[in-house]
């Protein structure tokens, strides 16, 4: 017969605790592979920001002349948050 033990009803009623499963689920991470990923997030949200900005400032007339909604500060606004996001992703891989 079978040597595993049969869960008891009361084991079975009762959910296991969400954080101790994400735990087992998770795993080691080696060094280079958190380094690698956070530097390509880091690398990106530097990227996002830069060029960014330098294609903002080139079609600043075009933008200004549209008399759209969305002006410069809040596409500014939006690259700077874009660059932010990336960058506490890379910083979340590389320490968290």
């Amino acid at each position: 017969m079978s040597k595993d033990k049969v869960p008891t009803i009361g084991t079975l009623d009762k959910p296991e605790n969400l954080n101790d499963l994400l735990k087992q689920d998770r795993g080691e991470d080696c060094l280079p592979c958190r380094v690698v990923g956070g530097g390509a997030f880091l690398g990106l949200a530097a990227y996002s920001y830069f060029s960014g900005t330098r294609q903002l400032e080139r079609n600043r007339a075009q933008i200004l002349a549209s008399k759209s909604i969305l002006g410069m500060r809040s596409r500014s606004f939006g690259i700077a948050a874009t660059s932010m996001g990336l960058a506490w992703l890379g910083i979340w891989r590389l320490f968290l």
